[in-house]
This record gives C-alpha cells, structure tokens and sequence, in this order.
C-alpha cells in the first residue's frame, strides 16, 4: 500500500489525523519531526534557536528521503517540508500527499498555547502565521488533495481521507 503523506501547516490536525488514521487503518504513524529529533537528540527548537532553520530543513529533506523508501505508513509531516521541491517529489514517489489547511484564525486559535513553535516565537504571532500561509500556500497546492480541517471534526476529517485512499485502490 502507497503511504499517506500530510502535509500542510501548524495547527490544521496533522498530528492527530495521522495518528487516529494509522489506527483506523491498522498502519504505522511515522513523524518527520520525532524522526528528526531522534537522529539529533535534540528538539526541533533547539536546531532552530542553534543551528539556524536553513540547517533544520537539510535534515528535514534527508528525513523525507529516508520515509519515502517506506511502505504502507501514514506520515505527518512538519509544516515546512513543503517548501522543497526534492522533498515533494520524493515523498510524492511513494504515496499520496494530502494537504490539511484551515483558515488563519483556526490555525492561530490551535497554536496560541504552544510555545514549542520556533517560528511562532515571534511578537506578533498572528501576523507570522499569515505571512506564513501566504508564503507557502503554492507549495501546498502541489499535494494532490486538499482538506480544510477548520470545520471538521478528527473523525471527518478522517473519513475523507480515507475516502480518498479507497478511491485510489478501486
């Protein structure tokens, strides 16, 4: 079975989607972002604020590579993959890339508490999140279904999806 790839921004339910859905599914959930921790033993915060986010997205992109040679898994990704070609055709090669959107005032809702958000840390978070969406919303047209997470429920949005990946196997 091809992998289900979601793509899309902090706070559209990429996270908990994918765990749910890999249950649903009875498949494993695979995180770039934990995967990255791991090969790093450090957070993704800690790359940002140390090493810089160009250092962060080079072993995001290395972490895409390694994922998009597995089968039959249901990957969440970090928001900004998207932002590199390599890492969409990669992840494109072996699975069926959906991207979760929400509107900005969903999105900041959601995120509001965290503070874990590197690129969120900022003064005026809101304006940062719709800079942000501006900024990537071309490379988020390139997955090859969309779903809005902003009035849907888990299980919704779940069902989508999963709509989708039967459609795919008739």
């Amino acid at each position: 079975m091809k992998n289900i790839v979601l793509v899309g921004f902090m706070g559209t339910g990429k996270t908990t989607i994918a765990t749910k859905l890999s249950h649903r599914l009875g498949l494993r959930y695979v995180s770039t972002d934990t995967m990255i921790e791991a090969r790093e033993k450090r957070t993704i915060n800690e790359i940002f604020t140390t090493d810089g986010e160009d250092r962060f997205r080079d072993i995001e992109s290395a972490v895409a590579k390694e994922i998009a040679a597995m089968d039959g898994a249901v990957i969440d990704t970090g928001g900004g993959i998207v932002l590199r070609e390599e890492n969409m055709t990669a992840l494109k090669s072996t699975g069926v890339v959906i991207c979760l959107t929400a509107d900005d005032e969903s999105i900041i809702k959601r995120t509001n508490k965290y503070t874990h958000r590197p690129l969120l840390n900022v003064e005026d978070p809101k304006r940062k999140v719709r800079d942000l969406l501006a900024k990537r919303a071309p490379y988020y047209l390139k997955a090859d279904y969309t779903i809005d997470t902003g009035r849907l429920t888990v299980n919704q949005a779940i069902d989508k999806i999963v709509e989708i990946v039967k459609g795919l196997s008739t």
